[in-house]
């Protein structure tokens, strides 16, 4: 039996030691170009980033915009960094970041970081970002419409195994009548109304993109007002396309509920806000379609709760994360230990939901140093109760926790 002390340091090891899958991101693989974002520029501009901008500058959105990238990270880096102390969860990444690298924290300028980050291979400095932040593998999203991306795929990008694909149905999904044409100028016979054989050949098109890309899972972003069962366009594309053909190929489908998009719509990318979901609308999925698997992951608070009384009702469903405004310490704090206390290991505690791919390093050290005294009180407190804890319980969760129940639910190995 492993004391309190031993239990600790025990927790804090294999944390440190296990190498996690990130499960969630926006990174992409370097085939993909130049939608593949990394370096300090992004960091610093980073839709957080602006945000908090905009409350310590009284420089307006348009005028922001207007600048070039390199002008809009020196006015952050001077607003936020030099004229202010970076306390905040977003600004304090950065600065782990540069830590992480030998740079300078607390410089006037960002020259030194400039020349650190455009001196670096590409592929030598992946190997090094993913050696920082403890993972061997992240899982991309990928859009099948992006005018971007798309052709990329079809001219053959070459694989990387340490990047997974996701198939991702935002735009098909949330906004069909503004892409529907896409499908049709590809030889795709679909209508706004999705009339006539537009439901077959939607699934045509996931069929022939799931075999190109070979996804581990498909995945949309909802609204706050997300509704199922509803007559509408996105509700049957999701009954009658994507569900049947996410069961033929034995994918998961993953639902990312409760986004207000550009309530501030002068901020851009960093407008968006969260609403609380009526998750009536995820119970009625996994109970209607108990052959498919669900990943969920929600944005308010106030869903959490229920979110997690819906895992132990429905064994389609599997939680993860602490997704976009929750992945902050005292919610992710709160967020572990209630799924913790209602479903043991069998969910997911977190993804980085990175963009810019040194993020990955500051957003999973704060996950382990998050998770560390959460995983040790409960072993703590078993202790207490009576069941001697010893290394390989620690060992066996916390791969559960941050590779197997992923790897098992999407079929990975």
């Amino acid at each position: 039996m492993l004391s309190s002390h031993q239990i600790r340091s025990a927790v804090d090891a294999e944390l440190a030691l296990t190498p996690f899958i990130d499960v969630h991101t926006h990174l992409f693989m370097p085939s993909l170009g130049s939608i593949g974002l990394w370096g300090i520029d992004e960091l610093v501009t980073y839709h957080y980033l602006e945000a908090e901008l905009f409350r310590s500058s009284s420089i307006k959105p348009d005028e922001y915009f207007k600048l070039s990238k390199q002008e809009k990270a020196d006015l952050i880096w001077r607003t936020l960094f030099v004229e202010n102390a970076p306390v905040s969860e977003a600004t304090r990444g950065v600065v782990a970041v540069l830590h992480a690298f030998d740079l300078p924290t607390s410089s006037s300028d960002l020259k030194k970081a400039r020349e650190f980050f455009a001196g670096r291979d590409y592929h030598e400095h992946i190997a090094d970002v993913f050696k920082l932040a403890g993972i061997s593998e992240v899982v991309m999203t990928n859009d099948p419409l992006d005018p971007e991306e798309a052709p990329l795929w079809e001219k053959g990008a070459s694989r990387h195994t340490q990047f997974h694909p996701v198939l991702r149905l935002d735009r098909i999904l949330n906004k069909w009548p503004d892409h529907y044409q896409v499908l049709q100028s590809k030889g795709y016979k679909v209508d706004e109304n999705l009339g006539g054989n537009s439901i077959s050949e939607v699934r045509r098109f996931l069929d022939v993109w799931t075999k190109l890309m070979k996804p581990v899972y498909m995945a949309c972003s909802l609204p706050d007002t997300f509704a199922y069962p509803e007559n509408s366009v996105r509700a049957k594309l999701l009954a009658e396309a994507v569900l049947p053909v996410c069961r033929e190929f034995n994918l998961p489908l993953s639902l990312m509920i409760g986004v207000r998009y550009l309530v501030n719509p002068a901020l851009k990318l960093a407008g968006d806000a969260v609403g609380k979901a009526d998750l009536r609308a995820l119970e009625r999925l996994c109970c209607e379609f108990p052959e498919n698997r669900f990943l969920s992951s929600v944005l308010s608070r106030e869903n959490q709760h229920e979110l997690t009384v819906y895992a132990r009702k429905f064994s389609n469903l599997m939680l993860f994360g602490c997704w976009w405004f929750m992945n902050n310490p005292s919610i992710v704090e709160e967020m572990t230990r209630e799924r913790l206390e209602m479903l043991g290991t069998t969910f997911i505690p977190q993804h980085s939901d990175a963009r810019i791919l040194e993020q990955v390093i500051y957003k999973w050290r704060n996950t382990r140093r998050t998770l560390g005294p959460i995983l040790a009180n409960t072993y703590d407190l078993l202790a207490q109760d009576g069941r001697a804890v010893n290394l390989g319980d620690i060992q066996k969760d916390v791969k559960r926790l941050f590779r197997t129940n992923f790897e098992q639910w999407v079929g990975l190995r």
